[in-house]
Parts: structure tokens; C-alpha cells; sequence
């Protein structure tokens, strides 16, 4: 994700909605000020939380959500970093 998603709860607020979700994979800040986002799980819920991320929580400003596949995590639950 690129815009304002550092320092607004993005990560904390993207790790409640997938674990709510039942989702693996993660949130972390890229150095670049991206947050990288990893989802594992069935295709219905991964596209719920994708739409999601197009927003983000309320203090955030997406500007853009590139989404690609990848291999899957090899660690369960969702962590942030």
C-alpha cells in the first residue's frame, strides 16, 4: 500500500480484520513507507480484506494497492512487524 499508512493504526487495524477473518500472513512498514501486506486464506475472505485495504482505518489515505500472488506463509495466524 502506498499513501499516508504509516502511523495510523494500518498494520494493527489490518491484523484485527484478518484474524476476524481467519486469514494467515502479515503487516509490515517497508523503509520506502509502504506497508507490505501478505494474505493466506480462503479466495472469498482474502477479496473481503483486500477491498478493505483500498481504504484502510480512518486516519489512513491509500493511494494505491498493488496485489500479486506469492507463496504461501509458512508461519500461521497473522503477525505485523
Amino acid at each position: 500500500m502506498t499513501g499516508r499508512v504509516q502511523g495510523v493504526f494500518f498494520r494493527a487495524s489490518t491484523a484485527t480484520r484478518a484474524r476476524n477473518l481467519g486469514l494467515d500472513g502479515h503487516a509490515i512498514n517497508l523503509p520506502d513507507g509502504r506497508v507490505e501486506v501478505l494474505l493466506a486464506g480462503p479466495s472469498g475472505k482474502v477479496s473481503e480484506l483486500t477491498t478493505w485495504l483500498e481504504k484502510g482505518p480512518p486516519a489512513a489515505k491509500v493511494t494505491k494497492v498493488d496485489c500479486f500472488e506469492a507463496e504461501m506463509p509458512t508461519r500461521k495466524g497473522f503477525q505485523t512487524g
